[in-house]
Formats: structure tokens, C-alpha cells, sequence
């Protein structure tokens, strides 16, 4: 094989293997907040459902609902440090006292809780941005004390 047939193959094969990099890299993007999703309504339904319930609305008096709540609708961080070390005071929302505690679940991995807080922040008629794994650690490595 001569040069110029081998360089035009070369040339024939990176402009093929970029645009098939860029047409994965652009799904991947696309569907990563659907799979968080999907992940984080398993986690959801595992650990959460119990005492928020499947519709988010939580238990009057004791936990906390969370929709369009502020808890879950703003800071990132605030959000992450309670479920990374739990919540032992009451809270006012909308006129109506909560006050059971809630565990830390600090045993779950970054992603499991970056899903599941994704999740919540998209389900239950809350229309709130994301939350990656690399918040989550980056909550988790600065070991703050839990949010007020």
C-alpha cells in the first residue's frame, strides 16, 4: 500500500471515529440525566418511599414533603449535607410543623445519592436542576456539620 492511500484511509478513519466519538459523547449527555433519574427512583423507593412516600408528600406532622419545598428546590449543598448526616430538628413548611428525625445516609456512594437527590429535585412536580457525584464528594471530603 502507498503512502497517499494509507494517509487517505488515516484521514477517512479519524474523520469517521470523531464523528461517531461526538454522536456518543452527545447521547451520553442527553439520556445521563434519564439514567440518574432511573437510579435515584430505585434508591427512592428503597430508602425514602417509607417515610416521604411515592408521591413526595410526606406524613403530616412528622416527615417533611418535598415538593416545592425549599429544602429540595434550593441549595445543593444544604440539600446534600442532610442526607449525608441527617436532620434532628423540627421544620416549619407551609404552616405545618415536622419534626421526626431523619437518619444519616452516609452509607450510600456518591452516585447513589446524587441520583436519588436528582430524583427528587425532577419528580413530584419540582423542576430543579441536577445534583452530580462530584458535589456529593466534594460535600462528603469537607465533612461540614449538618445544615440548619
Amino acid at each position: 500500500m502507498n503512502i497517499k492511500k494509507y494517509g487517505l484511509l488515516l484521514m477517512l478513519f479519524c474523520f469517521f471515529y470523531s464523528g461517531l466519538h461526538a454522536q456518543t459523547k452527545k447521547n451520553t449527555t442527553h439520556s445521563g440525566s434519564a439514567a440518574s433519574i432511573a437510579r435515584g427512583k430505585i434508591v427512592y423507593a428503597n430508602i425514602c418511599l417509607a417515610c416521604h412516600m411515592a408521591d413526595g408528600g410526606g406524613v403530616q406532622n412528622m416527615n417533611p414533603p418535598l415538593t416545592q419545598t425549599t429544602y429540595v428546590l434550593g441549595n445543593k449543598t444544604a440539600l446534600i449535607k442532610i442526607v449525608l448526616n441527617g436532620f434532628k430538628e423540627d421544620v416549619e413548611i407551609n404552616g405545618q410543623t415536622y419534626s421526626n428525625n431523619m437518619t444519616p445516609h452516609s452509607d450510600l456512594k456518591d452516585q447513589q445519592i446524587a441520583d436519588v437527590l436528582t430524583y427528587v429535585r425532577k419528580s413530584f412536580g419540582n423542576k430543579a436542576g441536577a445534583i452530580s457525584m462530584v458535589e456529593v464528594k466534594k460535600v462528603r471530603a469537607a465533612n461540614v456539620a449538618p445544615a440548619k
